[in-house]
């Protein structure tokens, strides 16, 4: 592995640490912010644009497949060149990406814009952690400022719906784009003025050949649970997606199992509890985006919800998510992963049972809204026991690893539950077509899921495998 000396990091003060930290975290709340009020705006896009469900699917999906397949090559860079170099770098590709998304004259262009904004939020989400983590080198302000970042999370959920529905109610959909361009300016403004330079002691190699097979690996995947509803599932396309998932997977498991220093160290699978952790991941953004993209339609074109009422109904979601997020953590490091895992599952579950089992175009709003609420609770408590889970018994250099690739899981999730909640909506009108597909099945079953995971993660007075 080649070694980057790391330029003398200068003194910083308590101050200007914790500047830093909002600095840095403003830009998960940036992607964050970018992800859920474009979900609120996608009917006024198809309305604008004249398109239909599936290419809304991929003006969301575009964005998220980049943005996964990019994660841990985007953190190699910041290593070897330089984190305030490759954030800001990140920033400004965000802004011109945005304005191209604003003044997209047809959705191809949108979602190419898209996938380019995909490409800079890369350089943003896990770059500037990393700053965050060579600024706090207190174990204990480290932990401080590792919750408020996880916390962030759950802001942008809630400012997402509600700032896409406020800018809807007096704009057109591309000012869900141009709002990010002021956010990006000060942001850049900032950065140059407080962030240090730093980079990683141990730069990883760079995996060309892996990261170019996960890109192509995840769109098909992805592109697949999109077309099929359309095409058919035995049409000569799909089945030939399928030859071409296969022979991609044997490609890049072949690529990376030979590599001194792999894209995705596939040998972590071997340990039940990583394996467990990182399909917990994507049970639990699958869940999350399912919900999300279905209440975007149900309640605008089902109920005929303003943009604005919809993503206010999202709120208890956001709220419970960023209430327990900080709880999970405490729960995690005192009790282990197992405790806050059964309740994020438990709770998810029960919130997909309660949308299964009562939604219909008239459904009271209390309903709806206590079922959000159930949901947010359990992904709240989900993130801090998977990731404990997912690193347990690893040295640091493996943990590092591990960590990018659950979130690399993340938005694998994100991509898949918005491609399966498109399928299922798509041409969605009545009463009965809403009670008959509402996937609350799908939600609940995520959250079982977790249980397994909470079986396979090891209590926090175990011993670590080698």
């Amino acid at each position: 592995m080649t070694t980057t000396s790391a330029p003398t990091s200068p003194v910083l003060t308590a101050a200007r640490r914790w500047a830093i930290l909002v600095i840095c975290a403003s830009s998960l709340f940036l992607v964050g912010l970018d992800t859920t009020i474009v979900n609120v705006a996608l009917p006024r896009i198809g309305h604008g644009l004249a398109v239909g469900t599936r290419a809304l699917e991929w003006v969301v999906d575009a964005y998220t497949i980049v943005f996964a397949s990019l994660l841990i090559t985007s953190g190699a860079l910041a290593d070897r060149f330089g984190r305030r170099r490759i954030f800001q770098l990140g920033l400004v590709g965000f802004g011109l990406a945005s304005v191209a998304c604003a003044a997209a004259p047809s959705v191809g262009a949108l979602i190419a814009a898209r996938a380019a904004q995909g490409v800079a939020a890369s350089m943003l989400s896990p770059v500037a952690l990393a700053i965050v983590v060579n600024a706090t080198p207190d174990p204990r302000e480290r932990a401080r400022a590792i919750g408020v970042w996880a916390s962030v999370f759950g802001l942008s959920m809630a400012a997402g719906p509600v700032a896409g529905g406020a800018l809807l109610a007096g704009f057109d959909w591309r000012s869900v784009f141009w709002i990010n361009v002021p956010l990006v300016t000060a942001a850049v403004v900032l950065v140059a003025k407080f962030v240090p330079e730093s980079r990683g002691g141990h730069a990883r190699r760079l995996d060309p050949a892996g990261q170019v097979l996960l890109a192509g690996l995840l769109a098909l995947v992805v592109g697949l649970l999109i077309e099929a509803p359309a095409l058919g599932g035995t049409s000569p396309i799909i089945l030939g997606g399928y030859a071409g998932i296969a022979a991609i997977s044997l490609a890049f498991a072949w690529v990376e199992l030979r590599r001194p220093a792999p894209l995705i160290e596939l040998r972590l699978f071997r340990r039940p509890p990583f394996a467990a952790a990182v399909l917990g991941a994507v049970a639990v953004f699958v869940a999350l985006s399912v919900t999300v993209l279905f209440t975007t339609f149900s309640l605008q074109e089902g109920r005929g919800w303003t943009p604005l009422a919809a993503g206010t109904a999202v709120l208890p979601l956001a709220v419970g998510a960023t209430v327990c997020a900080p709880l999970s953590g405490i729960l995690t490091g005192r009790l282990g992963p197992r405790v806050p895992l059964v309740l994020a599952g438990v709770f998810i579950a029960a919130g997909g049972g309660v949308l299964w089992a009562a939604l219909t175009l008239s459904t009271i709003t209390a309903v709806l809204l206590a079922a959000y609420l159930l949901l947010g609770i359990g992904v709240g408590f989900a993130n801090a026991p998977i990731t404990n889970t997912a690193v347990s018994g690893l040295p640091p250099e493996r943990a590092g690893v591990a960590g990018g690739i659950t979130s690399t899981a993340r938005q694998v999730g994100s991509a898949v539950g918005i491609a399966i909640a498109g399928g299922l909506v798509a041409g969605a009108r009545s009463e009965a077509f809403t009670r008959a597909i509402y996937p609350g099945w799908l939600v609940a079953a995520c959250g079982l899921s977790l249980l397994l995971v909470a079986v396979a993660s090891r209590p926090r007075d175990a011993s670590p495998s080698s």
